[in-house]
């Protein structure tokens, strides 16, 4: 079973507005209501795909129901530890000449919280998955990610990191089977500019000297590079097409690898083309990429 951990989830209010103006009223011509994190973006994608997950994480209030809700009908299992104080946070994402983003707090997360999502991931074994993204909340300790690993070390889990800065640096010790950083955050880890795929193949590589096994680096318009854990490196320009909306587009990318790896019988080329035609097709919809999407854009590589 693949399972993934959101902290912070979220209720995405997406809105689109012509020319906004601050001061005033201004009516969307465009809205809608997703539930949001990059632990659940990857749950959903890989539902899309034809694969079954476990979403773990907090919720609290009527906002956290309403993501469980959403999930379940869709046919995304849950296992949410719920939060009693505050509840599940809303974030506004506004697009118009400029997109502008306004994210909720979030609940306050108790130490018993943190203990029952323990007990959770206690019941992994070498047989299951985990995917660990996105950002801590204030209210839990900074070090989750490395308190999570250390905690699982030893077990034969993959676990793959999709995070930026410390909190993934921190973890590489521990060995994931897969992080995932873009190449901006890559350039921030190491100093160094890095816009083109040659330039990052050996930044992943002292990525992996600091222990991660595979490294899967997204450069959106300019594709993806993997580095595997065998030596060998592949990298791919982006499929063509429109970008409609970027978010979600890395989180896509991660389950998709994790089909093309699952389907394939572990084979890595499988499992680049679908992350990079995964996390396109995602770019190139204003939903979550669909498996006849990433499809699309998989025979479109090939010609």
């Amino acid at each position: 079973m693949i399972y993934t951990v959101t902290f912070n989830p979220s209720l995405d209010y997406i809105v689109r507005v012509e020319h906004f103006r601050t001061g005033c009223i201004n009516r969307p011509y465009y809205e809608n209501v997703l539930p949001g994190g990059k632990g659940i973006n990857v749950s959903i994608v890989l539902k899309n795909l034809g694969h079954d997950s476990t979403a773990l994480g907090f919720m609290a209030g009527f906002t956290g129901r309403e993501i469980e809700r959403r999930l379940k009908s869709s046919g995304i299992g849950t296992d949410f530890i719920e939060v009693a104080g505050g509840m599940t946070r809303i974030n506004l994402k506004m697009k118009s000449d400029e997109e502008t983003e306004i994210n909720g707090q979030g609940p306050a997360i108790s130490g018993e919280d943190v203990e029952k999502l323990y007990a959770r991931l206690d019941r992994l074994t070498a047989e299951d998955l985990l995917v660990i993204s996105g950002s801590v909340p204030g209210t839990l300790p900074g070090d989750m990610y490395e308190r999570i690993m250390s905690r699982l070390e030893g077990r034969g889990i993959r676990i793959v990191v999709d995070a930026e800065k410390d909190l993934l640096v921190n973890v590489l010790r521990y060995h994931p089977f897969l992080i995932k950083p873009n190449n901006h955050e890559l350039s921030e880890i190491f100093g160094a500019e890095l816009t083109r795929r040659e330039e990052v193949v050996p930044y992943a590589r002292k990525m992996q000297e600091r222990g991660a096994r595979n490294v899967l680096v997204s450069m959106a318009g300019e594709g993806a590079v993997l580095v595997q854990e065998d030596g060998g490196v592949r990298m791919s320009p982006a499929p063509k097409g429109k970008v409609v909306n970027s978010v979600g587009a890395g989180d896509s990318m991660v389950a998709g690898f994790l089909t093309g790896y699952m389907e394939s019988g572990h084979d890595y080329d499988k499992a680049f083309r679908m992350g990079l035609c995964t996390g396109s097709a995602s770019a190139f919809s204003p939903d979550l990429a669909t498996r006849a999407e990433a499809e699309a854009l998989m025979a479109s590589l090939e010609h």
